[in-house]
């Protein structure tokens, strides 16, 4: 009875996660190709602040509409420190802006409403690469340690959105998270000693409602800075869950199972 009773929630939650869009930008996915570049050569731009310090779009040089996605960094670090995994998920078929907060000393708090302020400013862009690519009713938010929890207080504090992901995410409050909507993928370090799986990811995965699509991976040996570079597991597991859910494309669900050599954990209320 207790087996069916999971099996059916599973499935509840997985009907529920399965938006009315599905788009499928690119190519058949394999592994092997979601731990590289995409199909999609990049442009750049770069936009000025509007609610937040400045920013960088990158967006897929091929005409279409695509999910657009803001990536904030973590405490003292700068827009820099995103570019590479970024300008990654931007090759698999998205816009993405990374900013640059107001100071390097925000925290997660200023960092949601940075966030969400740059998707308002990229989504009005009429000019430049990015222009006329944007689907607007499909929009992602993402971050690292800092930036991760405002990604996470972003996301729990707009049920609009479609995505989030939050890397080695670091906060102090989880009231925003208990009330969160938006499928939430929440990437960990094992061997993280600012932000520790115990007293951050695990606790933010614990408080999001089990009602909303979530994932655990924790990566093997990972310290706090993983993000900071395109390393996998983390890039793949971010291209794939956005994919799932920015996109409603079914065909990453299968790299979303924790089935991994490089996790030394997973949990998740999937399959997806």
């Amino acid at each position: 009875m207790t087996f069916m009773k999971h099996a059916l929630g599973a499935i509840t939650l997985s009907l529920l996660a399965l938006s009315a869009y599905a788009v499928e930008n690119g190519p058949a996915p394999t592994l092997d190709a979601l731990k590289a570049d995409g199909p999609y050569a990049v442009s750049s731009q770069a936009v000025k602040g509007n609610g937040f310090g400045s920013g960088t779009v990158y967006s897929p040089n091929t005409p279409g509409k695509y999910a657009v996605v803001a990536v904030c960094p973590g405490f003292v670090s700068a827009e820099s420190s995103m570019t590479a995994i970024s300008k990654r998920l931007a090759t698999h078929g998205f816009v993405v802006v990374t900013i640059a907060t107001n100071t390097l000393f925000d925290f997660p708090s200023s960092r949601a409403t940075q966030l969400l302020a740059a998707l308002k400013t990229v989504t009005a862009l009429t000019t430049g690469p990015v222009a006329g690519k944007m689907d607007t009713t499909r929009q992602g938010v993402s971050g690292w340690s800092m930036g991760g929890g405002g990604t996470l207080e972003a996301a729990g504090a707009t049920p609009g959105l479609v995505s989030a992901v939050a890397y080695a995410p670091w906060d102090t409050s989880t009231t925003k998270m208990k009330v969160n909507k938006v499928p939430v993928a929440i990437i960990g370090g094992s061997a993280d000693v600012v932000a520790p799986v115990a007293s951050h990811s695990q606790k933010f995965y614990d408080a999001i409602p089990a009602t909303t699509p979530k994932m655990l991976p924790v990566i093997n040996g990972a310290d706090h800075f993983f993000p900071t570079k395109a390393s996998e597991p983390a890039s793949y597991s971010d291209i794939a869950w956005t994919k799932r859910f920015a996109d409603g494309d079914t065909r990453y669900s299968t790299f979303l199972n924790g089935k991994d050599a490089a996790l030394s954990s997973f949990v998740s209320n999937g399959p997806f």
